[in-house]
């Protein structure tokens, strides 16, 4: 069992994982202010 975990958390894992939870988080932030940038041009 500690073996696959361990294997589940390898340095290219971790750093995917980091990389998706920061796109969710920039998305979520971004989706809050997405209207105000779209109808700024109509």
């Amino acid at each position: 069992m500690r073996k696959k975990i361990e294997a589940l958390f390898n340095n290219e894992n971790i750093l995917a994982l980091i990389f998706a939870i920061i796109m969710i988080v920039l998305i979520v932030f971004t989706a809050d202010t997405s209207p105000t940038w779209i109808y700024q041009g109509f």
